[in-house]
């Protein structure tokens, strides 16, 4: 069994207020859930409204299917027009 942990910090660009921020976020969050089937959470960075962290998990049965599933979900988020990706960090355990 193979763990793949990604962590994204996010610079959200159209965001006025936490309440626009988090409409954002959970949207993002439930949109990876159910494209990925993978754990995703908002792990930090929860009351600044500019700026968000994302952490997905993924577990597979070789380190190239837990890499690709980490690749596709970077892509995805890069791919989100109202948010930046600004920093990743990747881990395969």
């Amino acid at each position: 069994m193979v763990v793949g942990i990604v962590r994204m910090e996010l610079h959200i660009t159209d965001c006025q207020s936490l309440k626009d921020k988090r409409s954002i976020m959970s949207s993002l969050i439930r949109r990876l859930r159910n494209k990925f089937n993978a754990a995703i959470a908002e792990v930090d960075h929860q009351d600044l409204w500019q700026k968000g962290t994302i952490g997905a998990v993924v577990i597979g049965g070789s380190t190239a299917h837990a890499h690709s599933q980490l690749q596709s979900i970077m892509a995805f988020v890069e791919g989100q027009p109202v948010v930046m990706v600004t920093a990743v960090e990747t881990e395969i355990l």
